[in-house]
């Protein structure tokens, strides 16, 4: 089983390659992560933190837009373009389940997502360091971003192959997939905003809201990140929600999307008639 997933899983690098993904990928993560860093050196004076710190608070902000949009926009196409394309039906004819065609593809986009986020990160943190100094929890709080930044990619990678499987179409699994960005990273903090000025401080806004926020893996991802750190904290400015919940749930929420992504992609794509 492990030699026919790491053969699919090698068949999809190439793919990526070919595709300029993984370059392209990368170049985004590099330039968006340096300018932001760039952009962000004027605040440390009045924060008291190094740089390093201001650009990590500022490129976990960018990791909550960024890494999904691109995790979608590389998963989207799994499914459904095989299906258009008719080559899922020859695939299959190989000794090769569907699930160990899903975590070929799964392993090789998230390779590439996660080699796109080192290079990128790593890249605008060391220079941050360079300008601005760089203290031991700065580069702790730098390689806990680009590992829950990871998780986060695993989290919409497998949840664009389920809309890649339910999808009729390649088009439509990227209005899917597109929708999807939409509904979870953006509208969903919206909803929530909306909910708490309505609620003016009361019961939601104290118990419910920050488990609901944690239920997101955009959110998720940004709790623990701003949980790991009092200085990205301080920067970042979004220690109410992150105190009120304990040190697990952000955590596990992120831990589980990618499994629960991956179960429901599994069981869309096994409804799928060649």
């Amino acid at each position: 089983m492990i030699r026919r997933i790491l053969a699919v899983t090698r068949l999809e690098l190439g793919i990526l390659r070919r595709n300029r993904w993984l370059m392209m990928a990368t170049a985004m993560m590099t330039l968006f992560a340096l300018a932001l860093t760039l952009a962000g050196s004027a605040p440390t004076g009045s924060l008291g933190v190094d740089l390093l710190t201001v650009s990590v608070a500022s490129m976990t902000t960018l990791a909550v837009y960024l890494v999904p949009f691109i995790a979608l926009m590389m998963a989207f196409d799994a499914v459904a373009g095989e299906v258009e394309r008719g080559t899922l039906g020859l695939v299959l004819t190989y000794p090769l389940t569907r699930g160990e065609l899903l975590a070929g593809k799964f392993l090789a986009q998230l390779a590439a997502l996660a080699f796109a986020t080192l290079v990128g990160f790593g890249a605008a943190g060391a220079v941050a360091a360079a300008l601005g100094g760089a203290g031991a929890e700065s580069v702790l709080a730098l390689a806990r971003l680009v590992a829950t930044a990871v998780l986060l990619g695993a989290a919409f990678l497998a949840l664009g192959y389920a809309a890649s499987a339910l999808a009729g179409s390649a088009a439509g699994a990227a209005g899917f997939a597109v929708g999807l960005w939409l509904v979870m990273v953006v509208l969903y903090d919206l909803g929530l905003l909306g909910a708490v000025v309505y609620d003016g401080g009361g019961a939601f806004t104290r118990h419910v809201f920050p488990w609901v926020l944690a239920l997101n893996p955009a959110d998720a991802f940004r709790l623990w990140n701003v949980a790991g750190s009092e200085q990205v904290a301080l920067a970042g400015g979004m220690t109410g929600a992150a105190d009120a919940l304990p040190g697990w749930a952000a955590p596990l929420s992120l831990l589980l999307w990618p499994l629960a992504g991956l179960a429901l992609a599994r069981a869309a794509l096994g409804r799928l008639e060649p």
